[in-house]
């Protein structure tokens, strides 16, 4: 089957497009501004809105992806797991009700951090643009879920066999064109997310093991914020201590 030559700009170009961007993205901040690679943390500012968010959003999140992970590397044992009607449904129970909390999660850290004025003064616009990006991912995986039956199919079968031609630079986007437009977007948008990552906060999930360290508790960051316009002196401070 022929494709045109917008299945192929946005399932064969853009895909390569994005990894080559967040390759040379992360390359480059890493040479040369690598004090920016750590996250600054907000937590000091406000805690209790975070918590709430941040719990729901990170357990929700990571189970999906190991999902979607599975299903892309090993797609042949998710097809056996569906092949019993039992295990298809709770399969697709489960990833609907992780990807449910996992947008409860970030619609609670979006609202902190458009709402609270102290988050919101350190916010950039690299943190919306990350925020309105994952927002639209996770809801159009949870419409997928929701309206468009057996997405753990799709996965293990068209989107896996798409995913390993681009691998192996075979790439056909046959196998993804014909699939629902939301679920279109959702591969998309994957990318999109895939190709900001150097430039936003995200870029520290390199610096760490793995970030399944957040099932267990995030590293403690020493963070320091320097007023230039109020700077120290260290005469005057002497003389205050005598």
């Amino acid at each position: 089957m022929e494709t045109s030559w917008g299945s192929n700009l946005l399932f064969v170009a853009w895909p390569y497009l994005a990894i080559a961007i967040a390759i040379t993205g992360t390359i480059y901040r890493f040479t040369a501004n690598r004090f920016s690679w750590s996250s600054q943390s907000a937590e000091f500012l406000e805690n209790k809105t975070l918590f709430f968010g941040s719990v729901p959003w990170h357990y929700g999140i990571l189970i999906v992806l190991t999902g979607h992970f599975f299903a892309l590397i090993i797609p042949q044992w998710i097809i056996a797991w569906n092949a019993n009607p039992v295990r298809l449904y709770i399969l697709e129970l489960v990833g609907l009700a992780f990807g449910l909390l996992a947008l409860i999660g970030l619609i609670i850290l979006a609202f902190r951090r458009f709402t609270d004025a102290r988050v919101k003064k350190v916010s950039t616009t690299a943190d919306v643009i990350l925020i309105l990006v994952l927002l639209i991912q996770v809801v159009l995986g949870v419409v997928t879920a929701i309206f468009y039956r057996w997405g753990s199919n799709w996965l293990a079968g068209s989107v896996s066999s798409w995913m390993w031609n681009l691998i192996l630079l075979r790439p056909d986007a046959t196998l993804v064109a014909q699939l629902p437009v939301v679920v279109q977007l959702h591969i998309i948008n994957a990318f999109v997310f895939i190709a900001i990552i150097p430039f936003t906060r995200l870029v520290h999930f390199l610096a760490l093991i793995g970030p399944f360290k957040y099932l267990f508790g995030r590293p403690y960051q020493l963070v320091r914020w320097y007023n230039q316009r109020q700077p120290a002196t260290p005469d005057l401070n002497y003389k205050q201590l005598k």
